[in-house]
């Protein structure tokens, strides 16, 4: 290799030690979070202990040693550096996070444990493990904390809480969070603005825990489901989920605080802020997703009446709202097996579970405004065809958006829907049935959890074989990274100078 060749690479590898070092930090602040379940295991002495002191060690250390190798090279975060730590970021942790896992449940493979914890952090929901109630409860504490974590984004955390990085913290926040308006903020400065976010969900955290305990749950059990409800992860403590309680109330309390999670937080902050519920009604997108997810919910609950499927509608209303609520938020909770009502219910579920939720919340798939913005987009479409010569504009809220906005929804969802074809076609390429592949598809690349057929709400991931599991590990990565952050990293463009 020429010498300039030489220097060349090795300027372009230094650069990248910058992401190194700040990944290292993002590691330790990781390995602190260990601390609870470690807490919780020590307290009620579930066996669990020394796996979690073993998990946290590891992790600090090796997060430590990534610091402290590469403090030289600590500078300002490029928009490059930026994606590439957000990807290296929710595929490295994984690997810390299945630890716990790996020594405590006999027979794991790590093939499994790593998708147990990405399904984990990605907030997705979907397991490979039965017996959970069987678990040490630590690890259960463990398994649901990753969705708390993963829902609003650890980096978005890290931006709130460590101002000191200093190292481009608007490039973090703008690759982290979803939706296409990334650039609307709710305070002057970035910092603040992850705060006030994580305000949000904090106060909104304690608000569910307290009304899960008050509706009939433990206090760990009200703590781990919480964890899972406001992440809209799906994670229980128990193989029946929410069925397992059998109790009407705790389902009223879990699909209303779902519908709080899959709202915009920026919504939620501009209303505690102001005090008033005027910006709930403001916001295009919370109207239409109650709205949307409601209105099915009675629908399916009349279609699984009407076709006997239910005694009375009242059972009927109970189990189609919240399942409807769980699924279509991409939580993934279940109170029966909605894989035994009509083909069309489950399927219907699945597809709310595309769009439903609102960008800026902590659910998953193509996000309401997107949807929002494409159906404008077909609207102005057919008025051109109409009137060639007509100015017509996209608009939410009253508000133009911009061509360039609307152009990026229109390529996103080119990507999403290749993305569930591609994934489809592999799932079946390794043997699986159509129904079990395209829902697995589904589920994992919106962030859902459970599917139909093979991976429905009775079953779990377990029957996959090691690359199904990794093409699913694979779709829930992207779909929680919104596509473009992880495949752009693939792009030769990216690597160019």
């Amino acid at each position: 290799m020429p010498a300039g060749g030489a220097r060349a690479y090795a300027r372009e590898f230094a650069r990248n030690l910058c992401v190194v070092h700040t990944l290292g930090l993002l590691t330790v602040v990781f390995g602190a979070s260990m601390l609870l379940p470690l807490a919780v295991s020590w307290w009620v002495d579930d066996g669990a202990l020394h796996a979690h002191a073993i998990a946290l060690l590891v992790t600090c250390a090796a997060g430590s040693l990534g610091w402290l190798a590469t403090r030289r090279f600590r500078r300002e975060l490029e928009v490059r550096d930026a994606f590439l730590l957000v990807v290296l970021v929710w595929m490295v942790l994984p690997l810390f996070a299945a630890l716990p896992l790996l020594r405590t449940i006999d027979g794991l493979s790590f093939t499994d444990a790593y998708f147990e914890a990405t399904s984990g952090i990605t907030a997705t929901g979907a397991t490979v493990l039965s017996g959970l109630e069987h678990l040490p409860v630590s690890i259960n504490v463990w398994r649901t904390q990753m969705h708390w974590m993963g829902g609003m984004g650890l980096i978005v955390l890290a931006v709130a809480v460590l101002p000191l990085l200093g190292v481009g913290g608007r490039q973090l926040f703008k690759a982290e969070i979803p939706g296409p308006m990334k650039d609307s903020r709710l305070t002057p400065r970035l910092a603040e603005t992850a705060k006030g976010l994580w305000l949000v969900y904090a106060l909104l955290s304690a608000a569910c825990a307290l009304a899960y305990w008050l509706a009939g749950m433990g206090p760990l059990d009200a703590m781990m489901h919480m964890f899972s409800t406001l992440g809209l992860g799906g994670f229980a403590a128990y193989d029946a989920s929410l069925g397992h309680f059998d109790s009407p109330a705790i389902e009223t309390v879990a699909a209303l605080f779902m519908l709080a999670a899959g709202v915009n937080f920026i919504t939620h902050f501009a209303a505690f802020r102001r005090r008033s519920l005027v910006p709930y009604r403001l916001d295009p997108e919370a109207r239409l997703f109650v709205t949307v997810v409601l209105s099915s919910a009675l629908g399916i609950a009349l279609h699984l009446w009407l076709t006997g499927h239910y005694a009375d509608l009242a059972t009927a209303f109970r189990y189609a709202v919240f399942n409807t609520v769980s699924v279509a938020t991409t939580t993934g909770f279940a109170s029966t097996d909605y894989a035994q009502w009509p083909l069309i219910g489950g399927l219907w579920i699945l597809f709310l579970s595309t769009f439903s939720t609102s960008a800026g919340s902590t659910g998953g798939g193509i996000k309401m405004v997107r949807a929002l913005i494409l159906f404008q987009q077909v609207r102005r479409e057919f008025v051109r065809t109409l009137h060639p010569y007509a100015f017509t504009q996209v608009k939410l809220a009253g508000a133009a958006v911009p061509n360039r906005v609307v152009f990026a929804v229109l390529a996103f969802l080119c990507v999403y829907v290749s993305t569930i074809a591609l994934i489809t076609l592999a799932l079946v390429a390794t043997g699986l049935d159509l129904l079990t592949a395209f829902t697995a598809a589904v589920a994992c690349v919106n962030n859902t959890g459970p599917g139909l057929g093979a991976v429905g709400p009775a079953g779990t991931y377990a029957v996959l074989d090691d690359v199904q599991t990794w093409i699913c590990v694979f779709a829930m990565l992207l779909g929680r990274l919104e596509l473009f952050t992880l495949l752009i990293v693939f792009t030769p463009v990216f690597w160019r100078k």
